[in-house]
């Protein structure tokens, strides 16, 4: 038996500053989290740029884009199922320091990192080579 009164599922209570009473647990979470980082039009039409120029070469099949509170990922796939050949992230916490971007290899190694997106995805630029007759 509770002295509480009856509310739909999900409805909050209004809170007025002279009572003390339940606060929506959800819309409290909601109020205070901040939001997620993402990878704004240019810099999202940047990669994937990247990404169908690989996918045309056949190194690539597949990514994921991850949107965390942190950073946002760009995980690029060789093949569905594995773990991902490069990592592109955007991390707001490093703009001041090395820089918001980086590329990582499958095994966490920073390939490149920057305060430019386009200058941190040259790292996927080909290298040409001389070849002799």
């Amino acid at each position: 038996m509770t002295d509480e009164t009856d509310l739909s599922h999900g409805e909050g209570r209004p809170l007025d500053s002279n009572t003390s009473g339940v606060i929506d647990l959800k819309a409290y979470r909601q109020s205070r989290d901040e939001p997620q980082v993402t990878f704004n039009r240019r810099e999202l039409d940047s990669i994937l740029w990247i990404y169908g120029r690989m996918v045309g070469e056949g190194e690539w099949r597949d990514y994921a884009i991850d949107h965390l509170k942190d950073r946002a990922v760009f995980s690029v796939f060789k093949r569905a199922g594995e773990v991902p050949l490069y990592r592109i992230e955007k991390n707001p916490k490093f703009a001041s320091k090395q820089g918001a971007f980086s590329v990582m290899n499958a095994h966490g190694m920073i390939l490149k990192r920057g305060h430019e997106l386009p200058q941190v995805l040259k790292v996927f630029d080909k290298v040409l080579k001389l070849v002799d007759k």
